[in-house]
């Protein structure tokens, strides 16, 4: 039998792996949007193994933060939202989309009292769909210290105040 040319030029451009019967996507790519208590926020680009640490996760869970470079920090996962928009919802199990009749909280803000709405909505797992995740650092210190941009204030005034104890035990002493 003779070799032939493809007959598919279009089959080497797709984007997709068949493996096993499954059709699987490229890896995951989330935007991670992480706030801490200072109310500063910073956002991420995730991908690959990274963005795996983040599949089939809840709303409410801790992930380590090294995911998105902040070593030595744990985040939480407060919210998130799919390519078009929709949220996701803690209420809603599971990943898939869900139309709820809301009288208000996340994906819809009314604008009388008694007034409703039926919204689509996406369930609190962190899946494929999700285009943005939103957490929070769970400790004290702020991203950019975590991040190592500015040195940590507490380290400052503790040096300080050493300074200034030692001052004083000196007057102490020469009384």
């Amino acid at each position: 039998m003779e070799n032939r040319p493809c007959l598919r030029p279009y089959a080497a451009s797709f984007d997709v792996l068949f493996m096993t019967g499954r059709l699987v996507r490229n890896m995951a790519e989330f935007k991670v949007v992480v706030s801490d208590k200072t109310g500063h926020t910073r956002q991420f680009e995730v991908d690959g193994q990274d963005a795996n640490r983040f599949l089939g996760r809840d709303l409410g869970d801790e992930v380590d933060g090294s995911a998105v470079g902040l070593d030595g920090a744990t985040i939480e996962l407060t919210g998130g939202s799919d390519n078009a928009g929709r949220p996701m919802r803690e209420d809603v199990p599971g990943s898939d989309l869900k139309e709820l009749l809301l009288e208000g909280g996340v994906g819809y803000e009314p604008s009388r009292d008694g007034e409703r709405k039926r919204v689509t909505v996406r369930g609190r797992q962190v899946s494929d769909e999700t285009a943005q995740i939103n957490a929070a650092v769970l400790e004290e210190t702020p991203i950019a210290v975590l991040l190592g941009e500015e040195e940590p204030e507490d380290s400052n005034e503790a040096d300080d105040a050493d300074v200034e104890a030692d001052e004083n035990d000196d007057e102490t002493d020469a009384e």
